[in-house]
């Protein structure tokens, strides 16, 4: 759900394959690093032409305690792998209800993101320095609701397994990201990452995005689970997707800011 950037969401791979022999890559195997990741970012954030899903999120600190948000995402493609739009409203708990997130994707421009802070009546253009830090207090950043875009990185194919493919994505530019580079597995089957490794500066993996679980609906292999840990303090975020329906011919104009302070209802059930 960058269906529910501009890369960022993710079967859980061992981590033994990190350190045993690249198995022989078969006849029909990828060699493009850039093509195998642009064909991941359609498949995970591009499924159909529409889509809308009810999200569920537990929001785990250190500490051990814990909190939960509940929101219904929208979203709509104006072309495939390029521009698209997204409106995520929230109704649990209360003190977050009608908090909306509206996020116009682009393919060749920084994306434009608002929020809007129902207690304030406030409506917040979120600047693209900030895409990169935490979405509404869970361990998903801003970046990673909508995606990365795959030209932002450097791409290198590392391995080929029977079931994966190994790609490290290098920033292009350091500017507004945290990591030296992230790692990819993705099933080959589906084009799907299994699992994402943010690795920092001094070469340790600091953050982590695994996909827990994969649903085929309407005949699209959807992420239906979906974990974020900060390795640093212990914390992670759970999120599990339900409720997905995919080209229900979701009009372009309710992606708009009149959306946020008054959310389409008849869309978002």
């Amino acid at each position: 759900m960058r269906s529910l950037t501009k890369t960022s969401l993710a079967v859980m791979a061992a981590a033994i394959l990190l350190s045993t022999p690249t198995a022989p890559a078969e006849a029909g195997d990828l060699k493009d690093a850039s093509a195998i990741v642009s064909r991941t970012n359609i498949a995970q954030y591009y499924a159909a032409k529409d889509g809308r899903a009810l999200v569920r999120m537990k929001i785990v600190d250190g500490k051990g305690r814990s909190q939960r948000r509940q929101f219904a995402v929208l979203r709509r493609d104006k072309t495939d792998g390029g521009d698209q739009n997204y409106l995520v409203v929230f109704d649990q708990p209360a003190d977050v209800r009608n908090t909306a997130f509206l996020v116009k994707k682009h393919a060749s421009k920084d994306d434009d993101r608002w929020l809007y802070m129902p207690g304030l009546d406030l409506v917040k253009r979120i600047a693209a320095s900030d895409e990169r830090t935490s979405f509404v207090g869970t361990h998903f950043f801003y970046e990673d609701i909508s995606g990365r875009q795959p030209d932002e990185d450097k791409h290198q194919l590392l391995e080929t397994s029977d079931t994966e493919y190994v790609v490290k994505s290098t920033p292009k530019s350091s500017k507004g990201v945290e990591f030296a580079h992230y790692t990819l597995r993705i099933n080959k089957k589906t084009f799907l990452p299994s699992k994402i490794e943010y690795v920092n500066a001094q070469g340790k993996v600091y953050r982590l995005i695994e996909t827990v679980k994969v649903d085929t609906v309407q005949g699209v292999a959807t992420i239906t689970r979906l974990k974020v840990s900060d390795l640093e303090s212990g914390g992670y975020t759970l999120s599990d997707v339900s409720n997905v329906q995919y080209d229900l011919g979701i009009p372009d104009d309710i992606f708009g800011e009149a959306s946020l302070r008054n959310p389409p209802q008849k869309w978002l059930r």
